[in-house]
């Protein structure tokens, strides 16, 4: 199946025009069927006492990327929710801009499973992270109906 493109449109621009993206300083910058990929951009409001970027921030973007890398796999009429995050801290980090690579590694019908990989703008390895989700049925988005073409 390929996913519509207005669909994709309307999933980047709902996630951009979140208050939590907007605060994060994060971008939904692709989404598809088992994969996504998340930017947010490094400010001082990210970074802890010793001038490193916060875990939590790490955290953010694998719990956002691993979410979104599942969300086009699931059923239209359905919503999603992390019930488990684990990750590892790779590298320091304290300006630029991190990327979240997130896939998923299994769909399940209640149950998903997805990695991702945060990268630094130097293309050095910062976190890796995995998360479970479960599927919610009947908490989709109102669009999710126009999911394929």
């Amino acid at each position: 199946m390929t996913p519509n493109l207005e669909y994709i449109k309307e999933i980047r621009d709902l996630a951009g025009n979140a208050p939590f993206f907007k605060h994060m300083a994060m971008r939904l910058v692709e989404v598809d069927i088992g994969n996504a990929t998340i930017e947010l951009d490094l400010s001082n409001n990210h970074l802890q006492a010793f001038g490193l970027v916060h875990g939590g921030v790490i955290a953010t973007i694998i719990d956002t990327a691993t979410f979104w890398a599942v969300f086009m796999g699931i059923a239209e009429d359905a919503g999603l929710v992390n019930i488990d995050l684990k990750l590892n801290y790779l590298k320091s980090v304290t300006r630029g801009k991190l990327t979240a690579e997130g896939c998923t590694i299994r769909a399940g019908k209640r149950i998903c499973y997805a990695e991702a990989n945060v990268y630094s703008d130097t293309q050095d390895l910062i976190a890796h992270g995995t998360s479970t989700l479960m599927v919610l049925s009947g908490n989709a988005l109102e669009t999710k109906a126009k999911k394929f073409i």
